[in-house]
């Protein structure tokens, strides 16, 4: 038997590979959409890649379902309850996928969504199974969110109430043994308070996750439904497309990967397209196209990308030379597909145009300080979310989250400078940017965010 476990920090996904080696079958479990990673390791193996299953309809990234099916001509398994635009192994309680020696049993675990699964993985004639492929039932720490749905007719209460089910009726009678292998870890918006944790036995689960402690239907539904956070902008759209038959991977990446002029960069900015430049922010704050967008490929660039543009908006890549494809796989892993190029030399091509150029000065954590001991104090803007600011900031800074940022920028003072900062420097950039193309002039950076405001042993206010 053969687990193998990969994974995407920048959206907290896990997938996993698993086969019997003896006879060289495997399958792959909530796969990626660049799928090449499971189709090198299997060949490394001796592994044939015959069954791709997803245990659900994935909202924060879309799965290489297709990919796998046309590269390798494996079998896509889904739930019984699951309704796509392409051909699919329905499974209900009980049926199982054969590897040979290793066979996955389907649990129907209806919560996360109404066709979720969950994998038990037994080997040869075994009784019990060696572990649990749980998609976004259970986390380690944590079950994942049950209101991402509510929006197509289904209500977070419905899911909530199906998910204590699942994990009463199907979940809690395994064997404490059995090995917990989720969709996700942290990082991931699908539940509230996921572990960095890859792997868990159950039987710790049980006596660590808060989902799995007795309580009543009632208050597993207040405390699961309960400050959930807003559901990024793009879930519903990947949630749907992950659906639909679509152009696989490399047919999109076919498409984007085509260098472009300056000249015709500006084109397609004037007719509409968004200019992303994926540099990290140190780079984009020194030198960058005036109206272009940070979002730097250094942090949790395809989230960002996800909340902050539009899924059917033209893209336009500058990113360092060398990592242009790296930016537009970034991009097609929660389908955003419509990259119509990428600047050709990268920023160095800038030079043909000094004039549209635009910077903006990033500052440290004691330079902050000075100014704001000045007689002429610059205006704090903190991006963070929320939660983040009421445990502690800034003293006089105001908190607008970046997810709102565009909306929000309307009650930022335009008569003072601006000092914007995040957590730890990358949402900050990202935000400088917006708020460029908003009209502001006087922005300033603050260099490592709060963490460097805390280091610098500055004032708190809560």
């Amino acid at each position: 038997m053969l687990i193998r476990q990969f994974v995407i920090e920048g959206l907290g996904h896990i997938s996993a590979l698993v086969a019997d080696q003896a006879r060289g079958v495997a399958a792959v479990i909530d796969p990626r959409r660049d799928v090449d990673i499971y189709v090198e390791d299997a060949a490394r193996r001796g592994l044939t890649i015959r069954h791709v299953i997803l245990t659900h309809f994935h909202a924060d990234f879309v799965s290489g379902h297709l990919e796998l099916a046309a590269r390798c001509g494996a079998t896509i398994h889904m739930g019984a309850r699951a309704q796509a635009e392409f051909a699919f192994q329905a499974h209900r309680t009980g049926d199982e996928i054969d590897l040979g020696g290793v066979r996955l049993r389907v649990l129907e675990t209806p919560g996360h969504t109404p066709e979720s699964i969950t994998l038990l993985l037994f080997e040869e004639t075994a009784s019990s199974p060696t572990a649990m492929f749980t998609g976004d039932t259970l986390f380690i720490g944590d079950v994942g969110r049950p209101d991402l749905l509510a929006s197509v007719g289904v209500s977070a209460e419905e899911l909530a109430s199906m998910m204590y089910d699942s994990l009463h009726d199907k979940i809690l009678p395994l064997p404490d043994a059995t090995v917990v292998y989720p969709a996700h870890g942290a990082g991931s918006a699908c539940g509230k308070n996921i572990s960095a944790d890859r792997s868990s036995t159950l039987g710790a689960q049980k006596a660590s996750n808060w989902a799995l402690q007795p309580m009543t239907r009632e208050r597993f539904i207040g405390e699961l439904t309960a400050a959930q956070p807003a559901a990024p902008a793009y879930f519903a759209f990947d949630a749907d497309l992950n659906r639909r038959a679509r152009a696989t991977i490399d047919e999109v990446l076919d498409a984007s990967l085509r260098p472009v002029p300056l000249a015709e960069l500006l084109r397609l900015a004037n007719a509409g397209a968004v200019v992303l430049d994926t540099r990290d922010p140190d780079d984009y704050a020194k030198q960058h196209l005036a109206g272009s967008t940070n979002i730097g490929l250094g942090g949790q660039y395809a989230r960002w990308a996800g909340e902050l543009l539009r899924s059917g908006q033209s893209i336009v890549l500058v990113a360092e030379p060398g990592r242009e494809r790296e930016s537009a796989t970034r991009l097609a892993r929660i389908g955003f597909d419509r990259v119509v190029g990428y600047l050709d030399g990268g920023p160095s091509a800038f030079a043909e145009r000094p004039e549209l150029l635009r910077s903006h000065p990033r500052i440290d954590a004691a330079e902050l300080q000075r100014r704001l001991a000045s007689k002429s104090p610059p205006h704090i803007v903190d991006v963070r979310a929320i939660s983040e600011w009421q445990a502690g900031h800034v003293h006089g800074s105001q908190n607008e989250p970046l997810p709102e940022l565009r909306e929000l920028a309307k009650k930022i003072p335009r008569d003072r400078p601006l000092v914007v900062h995040c957590l730890g420097g990358y949402r900050s950039s990202i935000a400088c940017s917006l708020l460029e193309q908003a009209g502001f002039e006087k922005l300033t950076d603050l260099e490592g965010g709060w963490n460097a405001w805390i280091a610098a042993q500055g004032e708190v206010a809560r």
